[in-house]
């Protein structure tokens, strides 16, 4: 037994967090919304989210500087917004029956693939204030609920006409923020404990080298083939996380 979790728990939550690494460093999100899930059927739902955090934070600090200077100026806007509203998802989290919180958790990966279905957005759309700022508040309350800012920030930019290179920069400099946002919140709120960090550090290697391999896979691959990718992502999470929670 290793943190209360069996050697299977641990292998499957290792093989959980190094395809849902190299699916953030190919597509520049998406490891949440695949870890959460997988994490939330071997511990608490509140638990697993702290841990997604934990991981988010700790790899978004990997190339950290070169994220930052190649992202949208609206990055920055629906982060800040985003870590303001982070507590109030962390509140919720903490006051919802773990049940509800699995379905719930389900359902918001499934809301963000429909999203992403929906039609483009005219060539050179630009968002306004109230869309960007209801993305980083949505965002920030999802982090904290559900440990995915990911459902309102995808479809914010993978619905416009801009490049691969500057959507995926813009969505990482955000899942970084929030998932800063999601750790402190946590621990202010006294919803974290000592097992998060430490199953996140067990977590960690396994997320570098997914990571890693996903960045080297980003390069060699077409605009039209990562937007495919990028929606199959979204596709087969939300579909996985469905048959977990009926297999739960």
């Amino acid at each position: 037994m290793i943190l209360g979790l069996t050697e299977a728990q641990i292998a499957i939550a290792l093989a959980a967090a190094l395809g849902a690494a190299f699916v953030r460093g190919l597509a520049g999100f998406g490891m949440a919304i695949l870890l959460v899930p997988v994490l939330g059927l071997a511990v608490p739902p509140a638990e697993a989210v702290v841990v997604a955090n934990w991981l988010g934070l700790l790899i978004g600090l990997v190339g950290l500087k070169k994220i930052i200077g190649a992202s949208e100026r609206s990055a920055f806007t629906i982060s800040v917004l985003a870590m303001l509203a982070t507590p109030l998802g962390v509140w919720l989290l903490a006051i919802t029956d773990p049940a509800l919180a699995r379905l719930l958790i389900a359902l918001i990966a499934l809301a963000s693939f429909v999203l992403v279905l929906l039609p483009k957005k005219p060539a050179h759309y630009a968002p306004g204030r109230a869309e960007t700022g209801g993305t980083g508040i949505a965002s920030g309350i999802l982090t904290g609920f559900a440990g995915m800012p990911g459902p309102p920030v995808v479809p914010y930019y993978l619905r416009r006409e801009i490049s691969p290179q500057l959507a995926r920069a813009s969505m990482m400099t955000i899942f970084m923020v929030t998932s800063l946002a999601g750790v402190v919140s946590a621990l202010a709120l006294g919803v974290a404990t000592w097992r998060e960090p430490l199953f996140a550090g067990v977590l960690f290697p396994a997320v570098l080298l997914g990571n890693w391999l996903g960045h080297l896979a980003f390069g060699k691959v077409s605009d039209a083939m990562w937007r495919s990718f990028t929606g199959l992502v979204l596709g087969l999470s939300a579909a996985a996380a469905l048959w977990k929670l009926l297999q739960a």
